[in-house]
C-alpha cells in the first residue's frame, strides 16, 4: 500500500524531475503524501476507509463531542459555574457486602480521599462491613483522610435509586460531626 502511494506521487512529480531540478519533485511526493487523504487505496493505514472527520479537523480516532439537540439552548451561570464554586462531591456506595465513600474533585475528576470497610484498617476494627457502625466508621475516616488533603466542604446528590436515610445518612452524618461542611442537594 505505501510503495502504491509513493509510486503515484513519484509520478506526479517525476516531470518536474525531468526537467533537472529534483527539489520540486520531493516537494510534490511530499505534499501529497501528507496532504491527510490515501490517493488510490483500498484501505487506510489504520484499516478505515476515511480517517479524517467530515471537516478534516482531526483524525476520526479522536472521540467526537455529543451535539445537543437544541444548539441554541441556554446553560445557566449557575450551570457553567458550579464544578468550580463547589470542586469537591461526596459519593457514598453502599451494597450488601461493604460500603465505601469517597471525595472527588469535579474538575479533574480525582479522587482527593477514599474510604471503605475493604480497607485493612476498617476491616479489622468491625463485627460487620455494611451495618449502620460501619457507615460512621467509614465516614469518620473519610473525614480524616478529606482534612489531610485540604478538603473542608463538599456537596452530596444522592443517586436516583437512592433515599437520603438510613446507611447513606449515617454516613454523610458522621462526615458532618467530624467536621467536613456537606451540603445536601435533595430533589
Amino acid at each position: 500500500m505505501l510503495r502504491n502511494i509513493l509510486s503515484q506521487s513519484w509520478r506526479n512529480g517525476a516531470h518536474v524531475l525531468q526537467e533537472g531540478n529534483p527539489a520540486p519533485a520531493l516537494y510534490t511526493c511530499w505534499r501529497q503524501f501528507h496532504s491527510g487523504q490515501m490517493l488510490s487505496s483500498s484501505r487506510s493505514f489504520i484499516g478505515v476507509e476515511n480517517f479524517v472527520d467530515e471537516d478534516n479537523s482531526r483524525p476520526y480516532s479522536y472521540k467526537k463531542e455529543k451535539r445537543s439537540k437544541n444548539p441554541h439552548k441556554h446553560i445557566s451561570f449557575k450551570q457553567r459555574t458550579i464544578a468550580y464554586m463547589e470542586p469537591f462531591t461526596l459519593d457514598v456506595f453502599i451494597s450488601k457486602r461493604f460500603v465505601s465513600a469517597s471525595l472527588t474533585h469535579r474538575s479533574t475528576c480525582r479522587q482527593v480521599a477514599v474510604a471503605g470497610t475493604n480497607s485493612k484498617d476498617i476491616k479489622a476494627a468491625l463485627k460487620s462491613r455494611s451495618d449502620i457502625p460501619a457507615c460512621l466508621a467509614v465516614g469518620r475516616f473519610l473525614a480524616e483522610r478529606a482534612k489531610e488533603a485540604d478538603v473542608y466542604t463538599c456537596t452530596y446528590t444522592p443517586r436516583e435509586r437512592d433515599k437520603f436515610e438510613g446507611k447513606i445518612r449515617a454516613a454523610v452524618q458522621s462526615l458532618i460531626d467530624n467536621g467536613i461542611n456537606v451540603k445536601l442537594y435533595l430533589d
